[in-house]
């Protein structure tokens, strides 16, 4: 039988299992365009000056409901204010809204939630039914009786978004706490002698977390929509201040004469949507 040579042997390569880093660090187009996406929105909140010359609540005279042009990138609304402008100074409303309203269920959601699954007992099932109520009452109908409570405006928008996603938080955080507390090292934690809170703090919460953290990127971006939803039906940020969702409503009523007003935040809106859970579910996917 013949062989190969053995300076062949050395030379031929060895073919590599594929592994969980070799495939995230393959280009995704989708996932940086969102990081894109998400980015600019981003610094259109925190320096807005800086990407538009025009105010987003002065208007100019002479230039009312003007088509997209060199001067207006995305026209002009009815009292001459620049679309552009109001879209981008409106970001900053819009995205607090969102983070106060993610921040707030994260925090609550994830407290109950890790209470529920530490505990057990008859403290878990009072902890699920309560959650099983909430998510039982539909989204939207939460937040309108809650911002009625609280009053309309921005802070109270993401107050009422924030309260209705408590429920979603508080799941997701017992089903992570309880597959971790059953884990073997949190069993030799307590066989070592450490006590319910210091294994509480040290292993089941960090461990528990990065699900939760995922969910928070989707929830964002859905805090987003529920946000503008509500400042569409007059409920959140009152005029003239540039949100989102009361671009949209201001501009419903020249849809047939003046289509940007409405088309443009409509699309920034789903964009950063989008841009939201796709990078969500790249969270996901990196924990496989």
């Amino acid at each position: 039988m013949s062989s190969l040579p053995i300076d062949q042997l050395q030379a031929a390569p060895v073919a590599k299992p594929a592994t969980r880093s070799g495939r995230l660090t393959r280009l995704q187009p989708g996932l940086i365009l969102a990081w894109a996406v998400m980015i600019v929105v981003i610094l259109w909140a925190i320096a807005p000056g800086l990407f538009t010359a025009y105010s987003g609540t002065e208007g100019v005279a002479g230039a009312q409901r003007l088509a997209p042009q060199a001067g207006h990138w995305l026209g002009t609304d009815q009292l001459g204010r620049d679309v552009y402008a109001r879209i981008v100074y409106g970001a900053s409303h819009s995205l607090s809204g969102a983070l106060v309203a993610v921040a707030l269920g994260l925090v609550l959601g994830t407290a109950l939630g890790l209470f529920a699954g530490a505990v057990g007992g008859f403290a878990d099932t009072v902890v699920m039914r309560i959650v099983d109520v909430l998510l039982s009452i539909p989204g939207l109908l939460l937040s309108l009786s809650v911002i009625i409570l609280l009053g309309f405006g921005t802070v109270h928008a993401a107050i009422a978004v924030g309260v209705t996603s408590i429920a979603n938080f508080a799941r997701l955080a017992r089903a992570e706490v309880v597959l971790v507390r059953h884990s073997d090292y949190v069993e030799a934690a307590y066989g070592s002698g450490g006590t319910f809170g210091a294994v509480l703090w040290r292993h089941i919460l960090p461990n528990s977390l990065t699900s939760v953290m995922a969910f928070s990127a989707l929830q964002f971006g859905s805090a987003i929509l529920a946000i503008s939803t509500l400042s569409f039906l007059g409920y959140g940020t009152p005029p003239p201040t540039p949100e989102w969702g009361l671009l949209i409503a201001e501009g419903r009523n020249y849809i047939s004469t003046a289509w940007w007003l409405t088309t443009f935040p409509g699309i920034v809106v789903v964009l950063v949507v989008l841009s939201a859970n796709r990078i969500s579910q790249s969270f996901r996917r990196s924990r496989r």
